[in-house]
């Protein structure tokens, strides 16, 4: 098979012009059977060696991961309905493998077995950390169980995976199902060209004049933050947020309400049966927070500090709308446009004129000389790397003496198809296995607006801090020394302090010499002016409690939905999170939750506090860089050396006291935010 489907050449990059979804079943089927015949022969045999107790498993998890990671990329950026059907089909059988796996007595006990060798106890660091990291999976997916609970909760975790995946499915269908088209310009008052560019190509791509509005990130946050039209942001806003729920204008349609039930109850039967209270509690096993409880008191003293200064925002919004804009009403379909209108009343920021220095190409650019400054690496485009879509792009990541030792596909537009949001994904893990050497290979993708005919691609300041953000988090993946998959990069590390390089290497937007090297306006090429980076820096705080408190409100509402304390209905549970922490409260019909992909079809469900933990490992750790210059390429080294070679080979808390000299400390956390300590 492996001549004639793509799939199965694993040790390579992914041959994507030739995958098709009739590949993706008959390829995991082919894995899988490989992988059990490998489970079979170490527990017949049971070694004692790790060469021969871990070895053959690992090399059997990284063919059916190379192929997983290769499907579930195209599924969210390149989705089709065939696509999906496998997808679906292929999910099942991944999560039924893994746990027929995970809950083998009989190889658990192998690998306990080889924990208490002599071996063992001389193998490096990240050899041991591999094996005692399985040991630790296996007692988290029932091993233990009795036979009757081991088959509940296996069943328990399959549909947990088929209900995440409809859950997102839901959420993009709804997201493609709405638009509205408009033909009378004067309805786009306030947009720019570039914006009004996008939505006339929406509109070409449906064969309709005009323009169109959509649900897609980009659009929904033009309209929000620079249409004049009222009304506009009203549907804009109700469409958003009311998708895959029982409201809004597809009511019904793509509802995701008895989804949401169904995860809840399967998440908390799945903890019981494992011993945990709750599913925060199973959750919080393989994090650094200890408790529900701790991170509850994290939250609610970070809004007590928050809080205060988010209701004086608010106010000044409000004062502002119904003074200066003709909004006696405000609603929350107008704090995004009033916002803008008030920043760029107090500090002269023009959005759509800083959006001017930053188009793609020049962002693009500038990262590429920083990732040189910072790290000593450059980014080799290939030509002869197949991609998916023509908006992605291939780079060989070199060092100073021109070693290939990792590589990076970049997609930044938003399109029909393709999730939104922004993410880093594995594509290949580093391998050193005997004759083996593969350099890891990661995704980064974001959803900025497309480029369109005449018009260029640009970037708010606020993207290009996200495509930082994303860096971080590929930077981990790239230039891990762990020669074990499992936990090398961001595999195995912490989920509450996954945030940390990414979150660090954010701060560098908000430096005016890397900023201005990023930036070229599209028409003359001229950098980003000290002027506008001067307001910009000023404005760094404009409503930054309130972006706090929404984030807590998130956090919160995750925690609590978790841990049942407040009832399993989601409406009833984000309604009393808002009563404490939030100051925007939406109207009755709006369904937050419904679209909440992060928690219910994502990596962050009893974790979505992990953006505000990590936030304080990631702004103290900023400060080592800001103490020794900046562009630092020693302060950069020893960050790359003892937290993003070292994956998860030891404690998260370790890496970061190697690299801080201590543990982490709030203050420059609370600046970052402009806030401070009572």
């Amino acid at each position: 098979m492996m001549t004639t489907n793509p799939l199965l050449d694993t040790l390579a990059l992914p041959h994507f012009g030739d995958i098709r979804s009739d590949h993706i079943v008959p390829a995991l089927d082919q894995a899988i059977a490989e992988h059990r015949a490998v489970v079979a022969r170490i527990v017949e045999t049971r070694p004692t060696r790790f060469a021969d107790a871990w070895m053959p498993l690992e090399r059997a998890d990284a063919a059916i991961t190379a192929i997983w990671s290769a499907v579930s990329h195209l599924h969210g950026v390149a989705d089709t309905p065939d696509l999906r059907a496998a997808y679906a089909t292929g999910q099942v059988r991944l999560v039924e493998n893994q746990l027929q796996v995970m809950q083998n007595a009989c190889l658990y006990d192998v690998l306990v077995a080889l924990t208490r060798t002599d071996e063992f106890a001389g193998l490096a660091e990240a050899d041991r950390a591999a094996v005692e990291h399985m040991v630790r999976d296996f007692e988290l997916s029932g091993v233990a169980l009795a036979p009757e609970q081991r088959a509940r909760f296996a069943a328990l975790s399959v549909e947990l995976s088929q209900l995440s995946t409809a859950f997102g499915n839901a959420v993009l269908d709804a997201t493609d199902a709405w638009f509205e088209q408009v033909e009378d310009e004067a309805m786009l008052a306030g947009l720019s060209e570039a914006d009004k560019a996008m939505f006339a190509e929406a509109a070409r791509a449906r064969g309709l004049s005009g323009w169109v509005v959509t649900l897609q990130m980009p659009s929904v946050s033009a309209v929000l933050t620079f249409a004049e039209n009222r009304e506009l942001r009203a549907r804009v806003y109700a469409a958003s947020g009311t998708r895959a729920s029982d409201q809004g204008p597809h009511a019904g349609q793509f509802d995701n309400s008895v989804r949401i039930a169904d995860i809840l109850a399967r998440r908390h039967e799945a903890a019981r049966l494992l011993g945990f209270a709750d599913p925060v509690a199973w959750s919080l096993a393989t994090k650094m927070a200890s408790s529900g409880g701790e991170v509850l008191v994290f939250l609610r003293d970070l809004a007590a500090r928050a809080k205060p200064a988010a209701e004086a925002e608010m106010a000044a919004l409000a004062d502002y709308a119904a003074k200066h804009l003709d909004i006696p009403d405000f609603q929350p379909w107008d704090v995004s446009f009033v916002g803008e209108q008030m920043r760029q009343a107090q500090y002269a920021i023009d959005e759509q004129q800083v959006r001017a220095y930053f188009p793609v190409e020049r962002v693009v650019a500038g990262w590429q000389r920083l990732l040189d400054r910072l790290f000593g690496i450059r980014l080799i485009a290939r030509q002869d790397v197949a991609v998916y879509h023509p908006d992605a792009c291939y780079y060989d990541v070199a060092d100073e003496q021109g070693t290939v030792f990792a590589g990076v596909y970049v997609d930044l537009h938003a399109r029909p198809g393709k999730r939104g949001g922004a993410w880093m994904a594995q594509a290949r893990p580093r391998l050193n296995d005997g004759n083996v050497r593969r350099v890891p290979v990661a995704y980064l993708v974001c959803n900025f607006a497309p480029k369109t005919d005449g018009n260029p691609s640009l970037l708010s300041h606020k993207e290009v801090v996200t495509f930082l953000h994303e860096t971080g988090h590929c930077l981990h993946h790239l230039f891990t020394r762990v020669d074990r998959p499992n936990i090398a990069g961001t595999n195995g590390f912490e989920w509450d302090a996954i945030e940390l390089p990414s979150q660090l290497m954010e701060d560098f937007a908000w430096d005016r010499a890397v900023l201005r090297d990023m930036s070229g306006h599209h028409e003359t090429g001229a950098p980003l002016p000290d002027a506008v980076f001067d307001t910009l820096l000023a404005a760094r705080h404009f409503l930054s409690g309130m972006f706090i408190v929404r984030q807590i409100e998130f956090a919160l509402f995750d925690l609590l939905l978790h841990l049942g304390l407040l009832g399993s209905d989601p409406m009833e549970v984000i309604e009393a999170v808002r009563e404490e922490v939030a100051v925007v409260r939406p109207p009755s019909w709006h369904r937050f939750p419904h679209a909440f992909t992060h928690i219910f079809a994502g990596g962050y469900a009893s974790g979505y506090y992990s953006y505000l933990w990590a936030e304080v490992l990631a702004a103290d750790g900023f400060q080592r860089f800001a103490e020794a210059g900046l562009i630092d390429r020693a302060t950069a080294a020893v960050f790359r050396d003892e937290v993003l070679a070292r994956g998860a080979s030891r404690p998260a808390a370790a890496s970061f006291r190697a690299f801080r000299g201590r543990d982490a400390e709030p203050e420059a956390m609370l600046a970052r935010h402009g806030l401070a300590r009572p």
